[in-house]
């Protein structure tokens, strides 16, 4: 199969030389160039039927690599998945305008976390009014700079409840609609006031086209059911960016090729692009260090978890949680890479058992 980091041993060190890259995409370069290499280290094991040794390398950790994770993704499914409330949520999708995606770039972590903050805080006031709500909400938030096409296209996806906590009358607040949870327009003209704010108050609202607030800004909202089916679709991208080894098709005389969906009309295009244009897409999506890129507030917030319980238990006061349709096995996510754990089955006799023996030290330092 071809990976990621087959195209990065022959062709990023071209890349570097021709462009200047930041220490996070240098790192990111490096880790998955040598991910389960011996430039991390690893461990040799026995089968103590066969005696055959066998190598394991280790990974190499970084959090945009398209093979590490894997256990990791399963696992913060796992606890998401046991966070939910017993209710229906709304997926929302708030979008970037192309006028703000250079400015983006080029201030990361104010833009992104100003997209973040502005996205939640905009459904909190909304869902705030009594006139749609009157209530707090559950919701989580997760950052995304991609389309299916690995272009630069930064958004939020929030995961928010059908309903929401009121802590004067210490009581559940469901939908007047179940279908409807506030006016899309409005979520849209909040939303841009409230990153205009944040944009003067980083001192960078000169930076922007003024014409962008003018415009009108796009917002998506539409029922999630019990939340389950988003959790997974957003399990695939959590721990790592833009796309799968398993979505590319073929790597020949310094081209990659590789598939998508299309989201409107769900047909599957290909992509053929010089490796250098495929390794400068990919570089776009690599976070600033230390960016928490998924974010909980209202109800899902840390100093909100008393008021969280509360509604967890009133919710199961007032009925009996809904019945949510079994999550796909994680197997048919074909988006999510593998565990990175060696099977303990010797792969030579399957029968005996591969017993750790000794520890291979990496070849160079860990990374900084």
């Amino acid at each position: 199969m071809i990976e990621v980091a087959d195209i990065f041993r022959q062709h990023a060190a071209s890349y570097q030389a021709r462009h200047v890259l930041l220490p996070n995409q240098l790192r990111a370069l490096r880790d998955i160039t040598y991910c389960r290499t011996a430039y991390f280290g690893g461990h040799l094991a026995q089968c103590d039927h066969c005696a055959h040794l066998h190598y394991s390398y280790h990974s190499c950790r970084n959090r945009h690599c398209p093979k590490c994770h894997g256990e990791q993704t399963r696992d913060w499914l796992e606890r998401q998945e046991s966070r939910l409330l017993p209710c229906s949520y709304f997926l929302l999708t708030f979008t970037l305008p192309a006028g703000l995606r250079k400015l983006a770039w080029q201030h990361q972590k104010v833009v992104y976390g100003a997209l973040l903050r502005a996205a939640a805080s905009t459904v909190l006031t909304l869902t705030a009014d009594p006139k749609w709500l009157g209530a707090t909400p559950d919701i989580m938030a997760v950052l995304h700079t991609w389309t299916r096409a690995m272009l630069y296209h930064p958004h939020a996806h929030l995961l928010v409840s059908a309903g929401g906590y009121c802590k004067p009358d210490r009581a559940w607040v469901g939908l007047k609609h179940p279908a409807f949870l506030v006016p899309v327009q409005a979520l849209s003209r909040i939303f841009r006031a409230k990153m205009r704010q944040a944009l003067v108050g980083a001192q960078l609202l000169s930076h922007a086209s003024p014409e962008i607030w003018d415009q009108s800004w796009v917002v998506h909202a539409r029922p999630a059911g019990t939340g389950t089916k988003v959790l997974e679709y957003l399990a695939r991208y959590v721990f790592r960016v833009a796309i799968a080894n398993g979505r590319l098709e073929a790597f020949q005389e310094g081209n990659v090729t590789f598939r998508y969906r299309e989201n409107r009309t769900q047909q599957l295009r290909r992509v053929t692009l010089p490796a250098d244009q495929f390794i400068g897409r990919f570089l776009l999506h690599v976070l600033p260090q230390g960016f928490p890129k998924i974010r909980h507030y209202g109800l899902g917030s840390s100093s909100a978890g008393q008021h969280r319980q509360r509604a967890r238990n009133l919710l199961a006061q007032l009925c009996p949680p809904p019945t949510a349709p079994d999550p796909a096995p994680l197997s048919t996510l074909t988006d999510l890479p593998a565990a990175a754990e060696t099977d303990p089955i010797c792969p030579r006799c399957r029968q005996g058992r591969l017993i750790p023996i000794q520890l291979l030290p990496p070849q160079r330092g860990p990374p900084p």
